[in-house]
């Protein structure tokens, strides 16, 4: 080849260069201005001779960069585990601080969620309490019930305060759904329990009375009801306070009906479950369904022996001489395609994001750093 067309061949590659590096700059505009410029684009170049018309690859970026857009965002507080004021008011710190943390939000999401476990042992004072600090959160809340919520009264008193335990919603688009998760099949009318002896047992994670927990034959007819008016594209989140997968049986991060739960939920295009109870950070994935776990804002678990999905990243293991770490709140980016991106809020350290990218690419892209020191 000549060094003459070596030049001419130079030229082509530094025009086409040029052209396809302006999508870049392009990727904060509106779709359809974007698409009305690539469009133009195509032409320019295509009457150059650069390249043959083929808008359907510039629709594509333009629909996959529309795609990775945020949308909206809502807050989290979660597993506040609060007992009477006078009995501990560190928890009442912890929760009032994740709080601050919202309000200060600039701007402000769209909703904030209660992840559960707002109470200790259920009591009228403890649920009473919780909902005075949380009137104070200035975007709009969204509760969540947990176990340590409703075994005392059977979620009389809940009720009384926040409504009912399983209700739907749509915002922007989507549908969000919120289970009640925590159902247990009755195992204190045979022991004689008192209500008090119920809550205890229920609390107490690593016995071997409780059964486990559930969303129940009428939790599922309820899901499916709700579910059945959606096209399979309509994005759906749903918040629920146990995890939705089999991951620790001894301590209950168990959902016995999981695998039912998510039959239900598989046929749609975009799904994603946001749950509590767990106090970690933890991601899972199974099928196309995506799972990120919420920060507590009374102490952290420690990781479980066995049954940690394989593309959580770890977090730091917790100073047990500094109240708030490995406690937080955090934030919910919701993508123009409906997938999330997750926020981790960890108090006294970085924050860590999850990508929707991550996810989708089952950990291969965006993966957040790992812990510096070893896990618990």
């Amino acid at each position: 080849m000549t060094r003459h067309h070596k030049s001419i061949e130079t030229r082509h590659y530094e025009e086409r260069a040029s052209f396809f590096g302006d999508l870049e700059r392009l990727s904060n505009m509106s779709r359809r201005g974007f698409l009305e410029i690539a469009g133009l684009s195509a032409g320019i170049a295509a009457a150059k001779g650069l390249v043959t018309p083929v808008g359907f690859q510039l629709i594509d970026m333009a629909q996959a960069a529309e795609s990775n857009r945020p949308g909206f965002s809502f807050a989290y507080i979660s597993d506040a585990h609060l007992y009477k004021k006078e009995l501990n008011d560190r928890f009442v710190r912890s929760i009032l601080k994740a709080v601050d943390d919202v309000n200060a939000l600039d701007p402000q999401p769209d909703f904030v969620l209660f992840g559960g476990d707002l109470a200790q042992l259920g009591q009228k004072e403890e649920l009473d309490l919780g909902a005075q600090i949380l009137k104070s959160v200035k975007a709009p809340v969204k509760m969540m019930v947990g176990e340590h919520d409703w075994f005392l009264d059977m979620g009389e008193h809940w009720r009384g305060l926040f409504g009912a335990p399983q209700y739907s919603f749509d915002h922007k688009g989507v549908h969000f759904v919120t289970l009640m998760s925590v159902n247990e099949k009755d195992f204190w009318t045979a022991h004689g329990m008192t209500p008090a002896q119920r809550m205890q047992t229920v609390a107490g994670l690593d016995n071997g009375t409780q059964s486990r927990f559930e969303v129940g034959p009428e939790g599922r007819e309820w899901l499916k009801n709700d579910l059945a008016k959606l096209d399979k594209a309509t994005p759906v989140v749903v918040f629920s306070h146990s995890p939705l997968y089999k991951y620790y049986k001894n301590w209950n991060f168990w959902t016995d009906d999981a695998d039912e739960v998510q039959a239900i939920l598989s046929r749609f295009d975009t799904l994603t479950v946001i749950h509590g109870h767990t106090h970690q950070m933890l991601t899972n994935r199974i099928g196309n369904i995506h799972f990120h776990g919420l920060l507590s804002t009374a102490w952290p678990w420690p990781y479980a022996p066995t049954g940690l999905p394989s593309l959580t990243v770890q977090m730091n293991r917790a100073d047990p001489f500094n109240a708030f770490d490995g406690c937080g709140d955090g934030q919910v980016s919701v993508l123009m395609s409906g997938m999330v991106d997750k926020l981790y809020n960890l108090w006294n350290r970085d924050p860590v994001t999850i990508k929707a990218s991550y996810l989708s690419s089952y950990g291969f892209k965006d993966r957040p750093p790992a812990a510096k020191l070893a896990s618990y």
